[in-house]
C-alpha cells in the first residue's frame, strides 16, 4: 500500500469476550486504534489496567474502560480474578508486572494471553541477589515454558510477540526461504519446527542477527540527567542492565572470556559476564551499512537458536548463533552512556519520543549469514511520516511492534488451544499477512559484508580468518 492511502479497516476476527489490556504506556496507547480497527469488538468490551494515569485521556477518547490500579505480587489475583472469564483475552503491555503470574491466572480462567516480553516482578532485571543467570531472559522463558507441563493444551498463551521479539522470528522464516529459492535450493516448504531446523542446516547459515538501526530524531534533542527513548524507557533501561545474551552456535569454537554457559533449560544460551548495554557488536543493514549494535539480551535470541536446534541422539547436531544487534536512535545512545557512567542508575528524568521527532526510520531485520550468497537482511524500513499517516499515536518503533501484537492475537484467537509457546510456533505467514500493511518497505538485501571487512587496518586484532562467523569476529570490547 502507497504512504498515505487510508488503511482499510478489515476485520480479521471477532474477540469472544473481553479485551483486558494491562498497562498503557506508549505501545498500549499506539495499538488500541489498531486493535478497534481490526478486530470484531465493542468498544465496552475494552478494559485498560494501568499503573498511572498516562493515556487516561486517550482511553476516554476511544470510549474504553480506563482503571488505575498498580498490579503488585499481592493483589494481582484480587484485581484479576473478578473480571476476567473463560474466553476473554489479556494482553500484557505493562512493566513491572510478572508475566508468569499472568499466565499462570490466565490458564487457570480459561482466558486467552500475548504479551511483548517475558516481564518479572519490579525490580527483576537488577535484583542483586539473584546470578546473572537467574534474572536472564534464558531464566524467564524456561519459567514461562514450564507452565506447558501443568496445561499442555490450554489456552493459548503467545509469549514476547511484539517486533522482536515477535516479528522477526517470522522474518527468519521467510529469509530462510528467500535464500533456498535463490540458491535453487529445491525442498519442501517446512511444515514443522524440525524442517525449519533442517532448512537452515542445508542453507548453511550459521549466524543471525536481529540487526536494527533507528534513525528517527528529536527536537528538542536529550538533555543530561533524561533518559531518551523511542520506546519504553523502563523496558529499555531494565533489559540493557541484564546479562548480554545469545543463542550459541553449534560451529562455535569456544566460549568468550567472560561467557558462561546456564546449568538449567535447554542450553540453547549462553550470557556474559556484562550487561548488554555495554556490549558492542559488529552488524549490517542495508541503508546504515555496516555499524556497532549493543549486543541486548532479547527473548528471540534464545527462542529462535532453540527452535533451529537439530541434535543426533543427545548429541548437537546444527544451531545458528543468534543475538540481537541494536542500534537505537542517537538520543538513546547518549541516555546509554550517560546510564553506564551512573553505574546503572536511572535517570531521574525519562522521555518516549512521539510527536516531537522530526524524520528518521527505523530499519529492523535479520541479518542470516554463512550461506552460499554471504549475507542476506530481511525486514521492515519504516519512517516515522509513514508510520504516523498509517497509525495514530505511533511512530516508527511503536508501529512495528503494535502491528505485530495484532497479527499475535489474530492467531490466537483462531487457534485458541495451543498452550504457552513463542513466536517461532505461530503461522509466520498469517502474521505477516496482518502486519505487512504497516511495516513500510518489506525488503531483501544481499550482501558479501562479513565481520572481517576492514578489520586490523588501524591496529592488529586477534581475528579467525578462516572462519569468519565465529563470534569472537563480531565481538567488540
Amino acid at each position: 500500500m502507497k504512504a498515505g492511502k487510508t488503511m482499510p479497516a478489515t476485520k480479521h476476527v471477532k474477540m469472544p469476550g473481553k479485551l483486558v489490556m494491562v498497562g498503557f504506556g506508549s505501545v498500549g496507547q499506539g495499538v488500541l486504534p489498531l486493535l478497534l480497527r481490526h478486530l470484531k469488538i465493542a468498544r465496552s468490551q475494552v478494559l485498560v489496567i494501568t499503573g498511572d494515569e498516562r493515556g487516561a485521556r486517550e482511553a476516554t477518547r476511544y470510549g474504553v474502560t480506563f482503571m488505575v490500579n498498580p498490579l503488585t505480587r499481592g493483589n494481582i489475583r484480587a484485581v484479576l480474578e473478578p473480571i476476567l472469564r473463560p474466553g476473554d483475552f489479556l494482553l500484557n503491555v505493562s512493566v513491572d508486572v510478572s508475566s508468569v503470574n499472568l499466565i499462570e491466572l490466565c490458564q487457570a480462567k480459561g482466558v486467552l494471553y500475548l504479551d511483548t516480553c517475558i516481564e518479572p516482578w519490579a525490580g527483576g532485571y537488577v535484583d542483586r541477589r539473584l546470578s546473572p543467570s537467574q534474572r536472564s531472559n534464558y531464566a524467564l522463558r524456561e519459567a514461562a515454558r514450564a507452565l506447558n507441563r501443568k496445561k499442555p493444551n490450554g489456552p493459548t498463551a503467545v509469549l514476547t510477540h511484539g517486533a522482536n521479539p515477535g516479528l522477526v522470528s517470522h522474518f527468519v522464516k521467510r529469509a530462510l526461504l528467500d535464500i533456498a529459492r535463490d540458491t535453487k535450493l529445491r525442498v519442501p516448504r517446512p511444515t514443522s519446527r524440525e524442517k525449519w531446523a533442517e532448512l537452515a542446516e542445508k542453507l548453511g547459515v550459521k549466524v543471525i542477527h536481529i540487526a536494527e538501526r533507528d534513525t528517527q530524531k528529536a527536537v528538542p534533542d536529550k538533555s543530561r540527567g533524561e533518559f531518551v527513548n523511542t520506546w519504553s524507557v523502563e523496558g529499555f533501561a531494565g533489559e540493557g542492565c541484564q546479562p548480554a545474551e545469545l543463542g550459541w552456535g553449534s560451529h562455535e569454537k569456544e566460549l568468550p572470556h567472560d561467557g558462561k554457559r546456564h546449568e538449567f533449560g535447554s542450553g540453547c544460551a549462553i550470557y556474559l559476564q556484562r550487561p548488554g548495554a555495554s556490549t558492542r557488536v559488529r552488524t549490517w543493514t542495508p541503508l546504515e551499512g555496516p555499524f556497532h549494535g549493543f549486543l541486548v539480551t532479547h527473548s528471540e535470541s534464545i527462542s529462535i537458536s532453540d527452535y533451529l536446534t537439530l541434535k543426533s541422539g543427545n548429541k548437537l547436531r546444527y544451531r545458528p548463533t543468534v543475538h540481537y544487534a541494536y542500534h537505537p536512535c542517537d538520543d538513546a545512545v547518549l541516555s546509554l552512556h550517560e546510564l553506564a557512567g551512573r553505574n546503572w542508575k536511572l535517570q531521574e528524568r525519562q522521555r518516549v519520543l512521539m510527536r516531537e521527532i522530526v524524520d528518521g526510520v527505523d530499519e529492523l531485520g535479520v541479518l542470516l549469514m554463512g550461506h552460499a550468497k554471504g549475507a542476506y537482511w530481511f525486514g521492515s524500513q519504516l519512517s516515522v511520516q509513514e508510520a504516523r499517516r498509517l497509525a495514530p499515536h505511533n511512530n516508527a518503533t511503536t508501529l512495528q511492534v503494535c502491528v505485530a501484537i495484532l497479527g499475535g492475537i489474530v492467531w490466537a484467537v483462531e487457534n485458541p488451544n495451543c498452550g504457552v509457546i513463542d513466536p517461532d510456533e505461530v503461522d509466520y505467514e498469517r502474521v505477516l499477512e496482518i502486519a505487512a500493511p504497516y511495516l513500510g518497505k518489506l525488503t531483501g538485501s544481499y550482501s558479501q559484508w562479513t565481520p572481517l571487512v576492514d578489520r586490523g587496518l588501524l591496529f592488529p586484532e586477534e581475528v579467525d580468518a578462516e572462519d569468519p562467523w565465529q563470534f569472537k569476529n563480531f565481538r567488540v570490547v
